[in-house]
């Protein structure tokens, strides 16, 4: 490819569609927390002062950045991803010692101004990139016990300085990393154990007795072992499996009543119905819920909201901004966005397929990943069918850190996918 060539390819190979909603979701995003806390002191939409202010001015930070991406070369970003991953995780101790406890959580970094950086952010787009980098490495093959557990040290070592904020929703995001793995050969099994736990995670709070539990799962196991009397070979898988669920519950016991924060274990049982605190902790979902269905089909209007202009919402320009688009927006103005979201992660898949390079498959199947994630949890958050565990939906909530990692993340690979036909 000669020079010319090149350069046409920053702006003529690129995937125009995924630029287009990103500029959608950043416009609906900076109108919504405009509504969501506007002040009457302040009108203009980009006055300083205030919150819409700010996100317009990250936003233009955000579509700088994408273009300083984009004349980056590809090699770039696989040659310096362990650079990258090695600064998250800096951070992440740094913000231990000197960071500043919002909410519960020390995990921002006070860069004065008014602004501040959150580690755990810059983590997901440095995690996704080094697991890219690993994973397509010569002889790397998920399905081997070594490389399966590198991998898994990867994504797990920055799970764990974010716990120690603690900060349980950025924790989980990393979580979603797991179908990046599948993608790349590991047993569907594995997304099966996933599940199983998830449910003895809700069955262990739920039912508050371990003993019902572990008799269970000694009745599954019998059935089991008669299921397969003739493959002498699945029962030591099956005794394995037993004591390693029997172990989880019993860990979970422990993480619930000496481990989590009594604020988080009262979002828990909200969620699963074990307790009703609609004037406490449970406050901020009720009032979410009330405002996304006082919206009906249509929604109230822009600046309409009751709920959003009176402030019965607290944070929602961040964790609840979605609440803001159900009451002024409706159903169809949610439609939208959620398809905003569907169309984004479809054409990232659609994306990761047409790679002829490892390194941008599997990169861009951890955006997919971590976007499908904080989309689901997020929108489920504002509707209360998931505890509310604190994570911004992506592009939409007010929030520098978060936006620009997203920004990231999407131009990064925009920027892969313009260079497709080469090699990275």
């Amino acid at each position: 490819m000669n020079n010319n060539q090149q350069q046409r390819g920053f702006f003529f190979n690129v995937d125009w569609a995924i630029v287009f909603v990103y500029l959608a979701l950043c416009t609906i995003g900076w109108l919504n927390i405009h509504s969501a806390v506007f002040d009457e002191r302040h009108p203009g939409f980009m006055d300083l002062d205030t919150n819409y202010g700010k996100q317009f001015i990250y936003i233009v930070v955000g579509i700088v950045t994408g273009i300083v991406i984009l004349l980056l070369e590809s090699r770039f970003f696989s040659t310096f991803a362990p650079v990258f991953y090695g600064i998250a995780v800096v951070l992440l101790v740094v913000v231990l010692v000197v960071g500043r406890n919002v909410g519960g959580n020390q995990a921002w970094i006070s860069l004065g101004g008014g602004f501040r950086l959150q580690p755990s952010e810059i983590a997901k787009f440095a995690t996704c990139l080094l697991l890219a980098r690993y994973l397509s490495g010569t002889n790397v093959r998920v399905t081997d016990p070594r490389s399966f557990l590198i991998a898994g040290a990867i994504i797990g070592f920055p799970m764990l300085l974010i716990m120690l904020q603690p900060d349980a929703g950025s924790t989980l995001v990393f979580s979603s990393l797991l179908f990046v793995l599948y993608r790349e050969g590991i047993s569907p099994y594995f997304l099966i154990l996933e599940g199983l736990f998830i449910a003895l995670f809700v069955l262990t709070l739920k039912l508050n007795n371990l003993i019902y539990i572990v008799v269970g799962l000694i009745v599954l196991a019998l059935i089991i072992v008669l299921l397969f009397r003739r493959n002498r070979k699945a029962l030591p898988v099956i005794i394995t499996g037993l004591a390693i669920c029997i172990a989880f519950v019993f860990s979970v016991n422990f993480l619930y009543t000496k481990v989590l924060k009594p604020h988080q274990k009262v979002r828990i049982d909200i969620v699963l119905g074990i307790t009703s605190d609609i004037k406490g902790k449970g406050y901020n979902v009720n009032q979410s819920k009330i405002a996304i269905g006082s919206g009906k089909f249509w929604g109230r209007g822009y600046m309409q909201g009751t709920q959003t202009k009176y402030s019965f919402v607290p944070e929602q320009s961040t964790d609840f901004i979605f609440c803001t688009v159900g009451e002024e927006w409706g159903f169809a103005g949610a439609t939208v966005v959620l398809g905003l979201y569907l169309f984004l992660v479809l054409r990232i898949i659609r994306i990761a397929e047409r790679q002829r390079s490892p390194f941008s498959r599997v990169y861009a199947y951890g955006v997919a990943s971590v976007i499908f994630f904080h989309v689901v949890i997020n929108v489920g958050m504002t509707i209360g069918i998931v505890p509310s565990i604190g994570i911004p939906l992506p592009l939409i909530s007010y929030g520098g850190s978060s936006l620009l990692s997203f920004t990231i993340m999407l131009f990064v690979l925009i920027k892969l996918d313009s260079n497709r036909m080469g090699i990275i």
